[in-house]
């Protein structure tokens, strides 16, 4: 039971106790290293510097970090004198998103085209600032159990950096896994939990529909693709919807339609671009076949000859039900009871769920947004604009930390 360690430990996680509380130096130490990795964005599998930089200060933490094998992220164990059993392992995502940095701040984004809109830096920054108090606690023996810092690539690149950290084998010896992600509808100082889903799955579909063309004329004559590929647009999502049972949040939306050239000419080929979400694991890995089947009934309808490749992208994150009550214990021992609230499930897709395949683990929402605003306005991720409350990166390493001396 994890409440049975909570006595044992009280001492390390109450807020008037200084373990788990950052001090003042390194508190200004880990803003100042986010607002750097703010400053030079990397994307997926690019992240040369920021594992650099990263790899610096956790070997000049004592540490021994290991540079994964697609060459890009960081594991490095935090590993107390004769500790044995299995690991917990706290995981970050590294990358950045290739859109431009629109805020006018000190620390925006020297690189054009390039931001942190999803909050990866202060992810990174948080699990670093685990490790390091961890580490601390480690050489004076406060901590018994293994802990291992998982710094990931590319969890913006389907399928997600996260079956590449795995074939690195980052899982090897861990028994759980806790992972945080930036939510600006949720106040800094408090978290979101649930257990269960917490995001959806997302694959990427890619239609392309072919038939003799001719004149608009005769349209008799021809297949008709522009009325094909407006029949697969709408009426695929609406067979989808009779499909499965409604519960499972099947959702296929469609981002991109291209064909035709001239007002008067019927094309030969047409191509639709979409993506199809899920909120069940299960109707997830039926997904495949679901479309397919779909789409080519509709297509034969109309005439069009489909070729479809449906591109898997990340299954559902599935908190586990002990993962999440151990975030939950943990915050509530450093912040109180009022600083967890439920959360909603998300339709976003993250890579995390690739690790929990493995192992059991949850990962909790951790509020970003300014105390005190009452403007309304949200500063959502993936836009230019987005940027944080820099006090959730203390929130973020007292949960982690306290996450590792409870659980």
């Amino acid at each position: 039971m994890i409440g049975a360690n909570l006595d044992h430990v009280s001492d390390l996680l109450s807020p008037e106790s200084t373990p788990t509380t950052l001090d003042d130096a390194l508190r200004a130490e880990l803003i100042a290293f986010r607002r750097d990795l703010h400053r030079h964005p990397e994307l997926g599998n690019q992240e040369v510097r920021t594992t650099a930089v990263l790899k610096d200060r956790l070997e000049r933490a004592g540490l021994a970090p290991r540079v994964l094998d697609v060459g890009t992220g960081l594991v490095c164990d935090v590993r107390p004198p004769g500790a044995e059993g299995e690991m917990l392992a706290l995981r970050a995502d590294i990358d950045a998103l290739p859109i431009p940095d629109t805020k006018t701040v000190p620390y925006r984004s020297s690189v054009p085209g390039r931001a942190h809109a999803c909050g990866h830096d202060v992810h990174t920054t948080v699990v670093l600032g685990a490790g390091l108090v961890l580490a601390r606690l480690a050489a004076e023996g406060r901590l018994t159990r293994p802990v291992r810092l998982i710094f990931q690539p590319a969890e913006e690149v389907l399928p997600g950096g996260a079956t590449d950290a795995i074939e690195s084998r980052v899982l090897t010896g861990v028994g759980r896994i806790l992972a945080l992600h930036c939510d600006p509808k949720v106040e800094a100082g408090r978290i979101g939990l649930r257990t269960g889903a917490i995001t959806s799955a997302c694959d990427r579909v890619e239609v392309t529909l072919a038939g003799p063309g001719g004149h608009t004329a005769r349209p008799q004559l021809t297949t008709d693709l522009v009325t094909a590929a407006a029949k697969v647009v709408t009426e695929v999502p609406a067979l989808l919807g009779r499909r499965v049972d409604t519960r499972a949040g099947l959702a296929m939306t469609w981002g991109r339609l291209t064909t035709g050239h001239a007002p008067n000419v019927i094309p030969q080929s047409a191509e639709l671009s979409g993506t199809m979400r899920c909120l069940d694991l299960d109707t997830w890995r039926q997904a495949p076949d679901l479309v397919h089947a779909a789409v080519d009934e509709v297509a034969t309808l109309w005439r069009a000859k489909s070729e479809i490749q449906y591109i898997r992208g990340v299954p559902p994150v599935v908190n586990d039900p002990g993962s999440t009550a151990l975030l939950a214990e943990a915050m509530t021992a450093r912040f109180g009871g009022e600083a967890v609230e439920s959360t909603e499930q998300s339709l976003g897709g993250e890579d995390f769920s690739w690790y929990l395949e493995q192992v059991p683990g949850a990962m909790a929402r951790l509020g970003v947004r300014p105390r005190g605003d009452a403007s309304g306005t949200i500063r959502d991720i993936h836009q230019g604009d987005f940027d944080v409350d820099e006090h959730a990166i203390s929130v973020g390493v007292d949960l982690l930390t306290a996450a590792a001396l409870l659980g």
